[in-house]
């Protein structure tokens, strides 16, 4: 096959046209992704809160507390933002586009399933990445709080290590569970439409 053919053939297969999307299966997609993005809503600004409340405590005016104590837990909790605004950002360019929907297409909406899929593995790292933080705060608790007798090396190891396993696990079924209530219901009705269309 020359050149001119693989041309043609190119621009042959360009200008078949892509499936367009009827107006009942839109406003049936419209349902679930407005779902979507009040959760996103939601989410964004309970974790906002979450973490204005979190600096609050810290700073409360208790005098037992040592500076330390409130520094490291103040570094933390900063740390904890820069990983959160990393995943949002990422959660952001989702909301955006689900915002201003172009599906007018079938390839548009594969493209979304595409972009759900990947948000759902960000999800899960977004959930994951708290194990560190929920480690750290152990430790400065462990270190911090007094107790009523000095605990053994081998205690406190222990404990590190069974917080973060139990941490890990817990954390991975949670951002299942969270993601499955939250997004991965609504991102099946789409699936599902996407699928009826494929029959088609």
């Amino acid at each position: 096959m020359n050149i001119d053919d693989l041309k043609n053939a190119w621009n042959d297969d360009v200008s078949d046209e892509t499936p367009e999307i009827s107006i009942e299966q839109k406003n049936k997609i419209n349902l679930p992704l407005e779902k979507i993005r009040k959760n996103m809503r939601m989410e964004f600004w309970s974790t906002v809160g979450i973490l204005l409340f979190g600096f609050a405590v810290v700073w409360i005016p208790v005098p037992e507390a040592p500076f330390k104590f409130k520094f490291y837990l103040t570094v933390l909790l900063f740390s904890m933002v820069i990983v959160v605004s990393f995943f949002f950002s990422k959660f952001f360019k989702l909301y955006n586009n689900i915002s201003n929907p172009m599906m007018n297409t079938y390839d548009s909406l594969k493209d979304l399933m595409y972009q759900f899929d990947l948000n759902k593995q960000y999800y899960l790292s977004f959930m994951l990445s708290f194990v560190p933080f929920l480690v750290c705060e152990l430790i400065i608790v462990v270190e911090f709080i007094p107790h009523p007798k000095p605990l053994s090396d081998f205690k406190v190891a222990t404990t590190i290590l069974s917080t973060l396993a139990i941490g890990l696990f817990g954390l991975f079924l949670l951002g299942k569970y969270w993601y499955r209530m939250f997004y991965g219901k609504y991102v099946q009705q789409i699936e599902n439409i996407l699928l009826e269309f494929e029959k088609k």
